[in-house]
């Protein structure tokens, strides 16, 4: 129960009563981005199927003797994987990819429990009611799905060819960005699900740039799924040069299959190339996100937003550029997905900063 709504009401920001559901929240969004991250180690080193099969429960224990290793191992060696491509792999060696894929797993199951158990305490307690309840509710379904649809992924790679589906891979990764966006952008408006933030300061999503704002988030959304296709599809190993390809600005090969279609979704030259094209889209768009934000009275905090984005679009294509260069080297591919994370982050704020009014013109 509110201690004293009547005052609540009145007083801007988040109530005190909602800080911890805040902090939980916070908590959980940056989860989600330490597993995005395992995952594309996870992905890079080739570990995502070292394990062989799913066991909700029993799975949370590792091999912890000589001979749960051995048993282990043995499982893997029915795979594509082992029969096609490690088969001289030995025990030891079946160690170092087990492991990042048994924490991924493991980091999966524990975002499950400190997601539900204190969605649960904070319901009874009733600090999380109404819209608020069954946004954040919204988000569990979510995750879980997305547990299933990473044992979806991982099966693709079990039966006759070593690797997985670039298509399940894509939206095994889009997923895990959708439910932390989601999660993001009920933080961003946990006082108006409570009915606590006066209606006046309310987003009403017709401020300037708000459909702007949304059409780069959606750009955004495009460009990593063909991050996620060139990971799925190895292209990033193809063209080591930048920003020509090989000596070509379009590149030979990315026509060879029968349909336009079938080119940008399975042809890994066409991927290549448009995974590095939308990233100059994607650098226009935020400079005149940043340009117009100049022309139009919009907040200090979305200004700040604006100009941040420009910044890590910049440091983005710098790293793009390491990756292809380096070979796909392990560090800049982490880096590189994880500061795609942090721009999609700061898109979706940007979002909810310009659909809230500007007060005091002179703030702006």
């Amino acid at each position: 129960m509110w201690r004293d709504e009547s005052k609540l009401r009145t007083t801007p920001g988040l109530p005190t009563e909602l800080h911890p559901v805040r902090n939980w929240l916070l908590g959980m969004f940056f989860l989600i981005f330490a597993m995005t991250i395992v995952g594309g180690i996870t992905r890079l080193t080739e570990s995502g199927l070292s394990i062989v099969d799913w066991n909700l429960i029993m799975g949370t224990i590792p091999p912890l003797s000589d001979a749960d290793w051995v048993t282990e191992f043995e499982k893997y060696q029915t795979s594509p994987q082992y029969q096609q491509v490690n088969h001289s792999m030995t025990v030891d060696q079946f160690k170092r990819i087990y492991v990042w894929e048994y924490v991924h797993r493991l980091l999966g199951r524990l975002i499950g429990v400190a997601f539900f158990v204190p969605w649960l305490f904070f319901v009874m307690r009733g600090r999380i009611r109404g819209r608020l309840a069954w946004k954040t509710f919204l988000a569990f379904v979510l995750g879980g799905l997305q547990g299933v649809l990473g044992w979806y992924m991982v099966q693709s790679g079990l039966v006759d060819v070593p690797a997985v589906s670039h298509y399940r891979l894509a939206a095994h990764f889009g997923l895990a960005v959708l439910v932390a966006m989601w999660i993001l952008w009920i933080v961003l408006h946990m006082g108006d699900d409570t009915g606590l933030i006066p209606r006046d300061q309310r987003p009403d999503g017709g401020r300037p740039l708000v459909k702007s704002a949304w059409a780069f988030v959606i750009l955004l959304a495009v460009q990593l799924i063909y991050g996620a296709f060139m990971a799925g599809k190895d292209a990033g190993h193809m063209y080591a040069t930048f920003p020509d390809m090989n000596g070509e600005f379009f590149p030979t090969g990315a026509q060879s299959l029968p349909t336009w279609w079938d080119n940008l979704l399975d042809n890994p030259a066409m991927i290549h190339f448009m995974h590095r094209t939308l990233a100059y889209v994607v650098a226009v768009g935020a400079v005149l996100l940043w340009w117009r934000g100049l022309k139009n009275p919009i907040s200090r905090a979305a200004k700040r937003l604006n100009l941040l984005m420009v910044f890590l679009v910049v440091v983005q294509i710098i790293l793009g550029a390491i990756t292809v260069m380096s070979h796909v080297s392990l560090h800049a591919a982490v880096t590189h997905q994880a500061v795609g994370f942090v721009m999609m982050a700061v898109a979706v704020a940007l979002v909810a900063a310009l659909r809230r009014p500007v007060v005091d013109p002179n703030f702006s």
